[in-house]
């Protein structure tokens, strides 16, 4: 398991603001690799943390 300190923090902002591209543009980074990054947390825990819909991510 490589779970990064930056991969935990990407999930918080996600869960926080409920939306990856909000969550991308508080953490200043891209929106697709604020998606990769929880894309690749979720395959290390082997689990789905988000699910993901038209009106934004719930945890």
């Amino acid at each position: 398991m490589s779970m990064s300190i930056r991969a935990m923090q990407c999930f918080v902002a996600v869960v926080s603001t409920g939306s990856i591209s909000r969550a991308a543009a508080a953490l200043h980074v891209a929106q697709p690799a604020l998606s990769l990054q929880i894309r690749n947390l979720e395959e290390d825990l082997g689990v789905v943390l988000l699910h993901r819909s038209a009106r934004g991510v719930t945890p």
